[in-house]
């Protein structure tokens, strides 16, 4: 199976504007077997399946995962 090689997950904020993040494609999978996908800070890790299923992945202590509302279309 071909997986794009990034996203960009948008996760909804408090704040006037939605939160957007590009995430890339690891050479890591996930306890699905699905690829792992990470921000260029390594902070933002999100296992994403070929439907658009994201289960988010914690990458240290004391985080508040949130899910996105939306994946859209691979980013460009």
């Amino acid at each position: 199976m071909d997986y794009p090689e990034r996203y960009q997950l948008v996760f909804q904020t408090s704040a006037v504007e939605d939160d957007a993040v590009i995430v890339r494609r690891t050479a890591q999978s996930g306890a699905g077997g699905y690829p792992v996908y990470e921000d260029e800070t390594g902070i933002v890790r999100a296992e994403i399946s070929e439907r658009g299923e994201v289960r988010m992945l914690a990458s240290g202590g004391h985080q508040r995962l949130g899910t996105p509302l939306v994946v859209p279309e691979p980013a460009a």
